[in-house]
């Protein structure tokens, strides 16, 4: 289908179909925001013909979703990129991805947490060995995703927090994590806590929290898109389930943390790990 063929000209949900125009494609931008950015690597991981990949590649392209970068001349090669276009269809495979497991896999109803035994489990669990692009660290990190922890006075938490699954106890962990931070450096290891939320939020927090340690945004989603995380929309904001990462200094992931149901009780955990 060609966007001119397109009867809604002036809606913008017909327009974008014209360019996304099947779930191919939707999978094709899905793994290219996971770092799979190569012709034959992509034709492997989605199972598509040839022909059709390089006529969605093409297309994607065509429409500045996609760049291409030579990394070899002869024979001519190309790293499929995705564009500043191409990275405001994050929010969307977000929303897809939430949507999915939620009304799909799921009865619909709104949590902030998983079965160990779920999809979302086996996913993040399967993260073991990958490297994260869109990360920069100078030593082994944890890193640990929270839905949201605020300073009072700076903003409310949403209507109905408390009664989310698994939403609950982002200051205890982080209060927890600050507790224990000279423990891990003593291994060596520091301490990133991140979220979806503005970057003015979480200084704040950390501010309030006296955390010795900085708080990262996630806010465009970056990482959330990338890892494929577990995520939950609540008050308009997609927002990270709860887990835990531990990457080494090439921010490869060796060990990871979900479903985490005692914030507290996982710091420890994390320690141990990291001691053995």
């Amino acid at each position: 289908m060609r966007r001119v063929d397109l009867a809604d000209a002036d809606c913008g949900i017909a327009q974008a179909l014209g360019v996304l125009s099947d779930w191919w494609t939707f999978l094709v931008v899905r793994d290219i925001a996971g770092g799979v950015t190569r012709f034959d690597a992509l034709h492997r991981e989605l199972g598509m013909s040839r022909r059709a990949l390089t006529e969605r590649l093409g297309g994607l392209v065509e429409h500045g979703v996609l760049r291409r970068v030579a990394y070899s001349e002869h024979p001519p090669r190309y790293d499929y990129l995705l564009t500043a276009k191409g990275e405001g269809l994050l929010p969307v495979l977000i929303a897809l991805q939430d949507w999915g497991t939620r009304h799909v896999m799921g009865d619909g109803s709104l949590t902030a947490t998983a079965a160990p035994t779920s999809a979302e489990a086996q996913r993040v669990h399967a993260l073991v060995g990958r490297r994260i692009a869109h990360l920069t660290v100078e030593a082994p990190t944890v890193l640990y995703f929270f839905p949201g922890a605020y300073a009072p006075g700076t903003q409310e938490y949403p209507p109905g927090w408390g009664d989310i699954p698994g939403a609950g106890g982002c200051t205890l962990e982080s209060a927890t994590y600050a507790a224990r931070a000279a423990d891990f450096a003593a291994h060596g290891v520091e301490i990133r806590g991140v979220s979806t939320q503005r970057p003015d939020q979480l200084e704040a927090f950390a501010a309030y929290a006296k955390l010795p340690f900085p708080l990262l945004s996630d806010t465009d989603g970056k990482l959330a898109a990338s890892l494929r995380l577990p995520t939950f929309r609540a008050a308009g904001t997609d927002r990270f389930k709860r887990l835990t990462l531990l990457v080494d200094d090439t921010t490869t992931i060796r060990a990871v943390q979900f479903p985490v149901t005692d914030p507290a009780g996982s710091v420890a955990e994390m320690l141990e790990l990291i001691s053995s």
